[in-house]
């Protein structure tokens, strides 16, 4: 299996979370062994998409050089450009956070579908995972262990009616994604939306890119896409987090209450110990099942 690129530039434009000002984007073709790179064009800055670089996952995952110098909101899009199978990829935005679309990644989906893959000459590398990683903060844990598949098992529990205990299953494959987790929405509660507009946050959001509960219920009017969505769309998060990585992966990735933080404490803990982890090209036929994933 090859290295994978897009064949075409493709924009899009799209309301930023946070600031809620519109965002002029594109996805770009790149060399190979180049990775995920942001621009940010607004203070020209050339950003990796790189554990090293993660400066803030209070709110969202952020990768930055300094205070001014930064992209936001970046791991819907990651989700998306990961499940496609894309090593290289050149995404330009004239803002300090990427748009938030729907809430999903299914926006970028289609984007890349339009832009279609381009396989490139160099082998595609992966990290296979052998042996158990795990972070905690308190009973809040994510962890990845060794396995033949990329898979993910999370686990929330939030005392709302609407919520309370969830627990979903993904097997990794593009299709699986794309039918279970890419329309899944992030979420929030109408009671905390006050407090992050005194902080200047959340200036974007609305019932058109997020779920809102009040205290019994879900408020828009066309309710849930999937009963599960909200732990659906914690798997979506864990998904553009661990592109960090570097490369795709084979692991079973596990979580109950994880988080931005605790997705980035993860690959960080990964990366630390090479013991953890082996690199390999995909280059001959025995790869033809990993490939299919991404088919």
């Amino acid at each position: 299996m090859k290295q994978r690129t897009i064949k075409k530039k493709i924009e899009g434009i799209g309301i930023g979370l946070h600031k809620g000002e519109p965002i002029h984007f594109s996805l770009e073709p790149l060399d190979p062994n180049s990775g995920i790179v942001f621009h940010n064009t607004v203070t020209n800055t050339i950003i990796e998409a790189k554990p090293q670089n993660v400066i803030d996952t209070t709110m969202a995952t952020v990768i930055g050089k300094s205070q001014e110098e930064f992209v936001s909101t970046i791991e819907h899009l990651l989700s998306a450009v990961s499940a496609y199978g894309i090593d290289n990829l050149l995404i330009k935005l004239d803002s300090h956070e990427a748009p938030i679309m729907d809430g999903s990644s299914a926006s970028f989906c289609m984007m890349l579908n339009e832009a279609k893959i381009a396989e490139q000459e160099q082998n595609k590398k992966i990290m296979i995972i052998n042996r158990e990683v795990e972070v905690r903060d308190g009973d809040k844990y994510a962890k990845i262990s060794p396995s033949s598949s990329t898979e993910f098992t999370f686990a929330i529990d939030f005392k709302h009616p609407v919520i309370g205990f969830q627990k979903f299953h993904h097997t990794f494959t593009k299709q699986n994604y794309i039918e279970q987790i890419s329309r899944a929405r992030t979420f929030g509660f109408l009671k905390d939306f006050q407090l992050l507009r005194d902080r200047n946050l959340a200036l974007g959001a609305s019932l058109d890119n997020a779920i809102v509960l009040d205290d019994k219920k879900v408020i828009n009017s066309d309710g849930l896409r999937f009963s599960n969505e909200f732990v659906r769309h914690k798997i979506l998060d864990a998904i553009g987090d661990l592109t960090l990585l570097g490369m795709s992966y084979l692991g079973h990735y596990e979580s109950f209450a994880g988080s931005h933080a605790l997705n980035h404490k993860l690959t960080k803990k990964i990366l630390s110990d090479s013991d953890n982890y082996t690199i390999s090209e995909l280059s001959n036929i025995k790869d033809i099942t990993f490939e299919k994933s991404f088919a």
